[in-house]
């Protein structure tokens, strides 16, 4: 019969001595709850997924160094927080490479957005969003057509949420004196 190990001893077992099972018992412990919380910040389940497995990778392999005092919870949640982030901001560059390469590919051919927006009666809206910079067209792509919050676009797009906040407000702004 086996007695239950406190978070710290599992923690020590694994650092100190790279105890297989202290790790094994402490991913069945925190795994569940931590993808649970991982899934309330972000809907990519497999961005979800890699973060909660790079999480305990960086346990294992000792480059995240817990503090005897600390709330193993805790730690936990600041290690995939931060790793989330990055994958965050990882998957926005990956996601702007892939549409700047398939516009360079596709050139020629009018996406189905574009003649959406060509088609626009009341004003050209096509016209001026073509018109906004580069920067503030992708705040309210990120914004207004993908739905997320100031927060979660300032880690899309690697800026401060104050600055999604100045730019989504300019665009508004030159978007109804175009259209006016």
């Amino acid at each position: 019969m086996s007695e239950t190990r406190s978070d710290g001893e599992l923690l020590r077992a694994v650092a100190s001595d790279g105890d297989r099972r202290a790790f094994e018992e402490l991913y069945r412990r925190y795994a569940p709850w931590l993808t649970a919380r991982m899934r309330g910040r972000c809907a990519d389940a497999g961005i979800v997924d890699d973060v909660v497995q790079e999480t305990f990778l960086a346990v294992w392999r000792g480059s995240a160094r817990y503090r005897e005092d600390g709330d193993a919870a805790g730690w936990l949640w600041r290690i995939a927080s931060r790793r989330l982030v990055d994958a965050l901001r990882g998957a926005g560059a990956r996601g702007r490479l892939r549409q700047t390469l398939a516009r360079l590919r596709h050139r020629d051919e009018v996406s189905a957005e574009d003649r959406v927006l060509a088609g626009v009666e009341h004003g050209d809206l096509a016209g001026a969003l073509v018109r906004l910079s580069p920067e503030l067209r992708a705040v309210l792509q990120a914004t207004v057509v993908d739905g997320l919050t100031t927060r979660e676009a300032a880690v899309l797009l690697g800026i401060p949420p104050g600055t999604v906040k100045t730019r989504a407000m300019r665009a508004r702004r030159q978007l109804r004196e175009a259209l006016a």
